[in-house]
């Protein structure tokens, strides 16, 4: 066992031993209707629920390198489905932010990083033959703004999203917790039932 898997775990007993988790009681449906799509990176952690305003179940958080939808049918995007048609989300804002680690990835810097970590080129070689477009799939994004509207359209146009759904795009900045809306599509038509 890892010293910080056993740190984690000791706390936790402790955690669960006090009491404390009591205070984070809510239900399994967001009370704002929203799900949010954000990057992973750790400065967003407790800043970006700050920065909205939003406490424990207000909200299905999903996180991934640069809150990106880089599929439609990839688990991100199921996730938000599930979140709409399960969980009664009504609203989805996706919120990537500035000085992001997905900005400017390079496939091959990437790939070198594999090969120091000890995964033969072989594998890769088998990857490519098999019709993966590594470079495609481990390519970043340049500008911040522009992919987050290209995973709004993504997820506007995926054809089992319902068009009442309202859709926005932001940015946040990663130190002061600023928001700059970048797209707004308010969805229209039947309201949820």
């Amino acid at each position: 066992m890892s010293d910080t898997l056993k740190e984690i775990l000791e706390f936790n007993n402790n955690f669960v031993e006090s009491g404390e988790y009591a205070q984070f009681f809510s239900g399994k449906y967001p009370e704002r209707g929203l799900a949010i799509l954000s990057c992973m990176d750790t400065r967003l952690s407790e800043l970006l629920p700050r920065a909205l305003g939003l406490k424990n179940g207000d909200a299905k958080l999903i996180k991934n390198a640069g809150a990106v939808v880089s599929h439609p049918w990839g688990s991100v995007m199921r996730s938000l489905l599930v979140a709409v048609y399960e969980l009664r989300v009504s609203e989805i804002m996706v919120i990537a932010h500035h000085d992001c680690g997905m900005r400017g990835m390079n496939p091959a810097e990437f790939l070198a990083h594999t090969e120091a970590f000890g995964i033969p080129a072989d594998r890769i070689d088998t990857l490519r033959n098999a019709g993966i477009n590594l470079d495609n799939w481990l390519t970043g994004f340049t500008n911040v703004e522009d992919s987050v509207r290209h995973t709004v359209q993504t997820i506007r146009r995926h054809p089992l999203m319902p068009a009442n759904i309202a859709i926005h795009g932001l940015v946040i900045h990663p130190t002061t917790g600023k928001l700059t809306p970048v797209t707004d599509d308010p969805g229209h038509g039947a309201q949820n039932p």
